[in-house]
């Protein structure tokens, strides 16, 4: 059953992104970040969710294949641009990252405990990092990665270690290394080397 709600949750956040757009709340990037930031917070619920751990990879691999066939047919047109390139697999990577990070737990603990904090921080460090850096105008540091975008990704990813870890310096260097991931990382590229990225660092940490 813990399946079945996973489902329901991520087609909700995508229906509700769907709708959002379709009613003139959101344009179509923004409904993309909606469901970019929606998705992320899956991982809040799913360690209440599953008692086996091996089953929670089930629901982001179905996403993987899912994902790309909206990619290259256009299935689910509130994840998709109208214009694409290479850049638009981020989807695929998310799922890929989501797939990734829940294996890694299970494997090493058996549980989840390193993997909800790198998908949070891709969640909204990246998420809102976009939609600053598109809605304030500001100087262009690494392609198109702009200051104010990169300042939101900084602080959010503070904002999120800090809610999730009690060591200052730990939650510093966190949010260093994201900011740094994420500014360097090529567009899509990110939402698969931030959270492995985190989640090496976490472990080593």
């Amino acid at each position: 059953m813990e399946i079945v709600y996973s489902y329901l949750f991520v087609f909700g956040v995508i229906g509700l992104a769907g709708l959002l757009t379709k009613i003139g709340w959101l344009n179509d990037e923004g409904g993309r970040k909606f469901i970019h930031i929606g998705v992320g917070n899956w991982m809040i619920v799913v360690p209440l969710l599953f008692d086996n751990i091996w089953l929670a990879v089930i629901p982001p691999v179905t996403f993987v294949g899912l994902n790309y066939l909206s990619y290259r047919y256009d299935l689910i047109r509130a994840m998709e641009r109208k214009e694409k390139s290479t850049g638009d697999l981020g989807s695929v990577y998310y799922a890929i990252s989501l797939v990734l990070v829940t294996v890694l737990d299970a494997s090493l603990f058996g549980t989840f405990t390193l993997a909800v904090l790198p998908i949070l921080v891709l969640a909204y460090g990246d998420g809102l990092a976009a939609i600053v850096g598109t809605v304030i105008p500001s100087k262009q540091l690494v392609g198109t990665k702009t200051i104010y975008g990169t300042a939101t990704m900084f602080v959010v990813t503070l904002i999120v270690a800090f809610v999730m870890m009690s060591n200052l310096w730990m939650v510093f260097l966190v949010a260093t290394v994201a900011t740094l991931i994420e500014l360097f990382s090529p567009r899509g590229i990110d939402n698969l080397t931030l959270p492995l990225g985190l989640y090496l660092l976490l472990y080593l940490l």
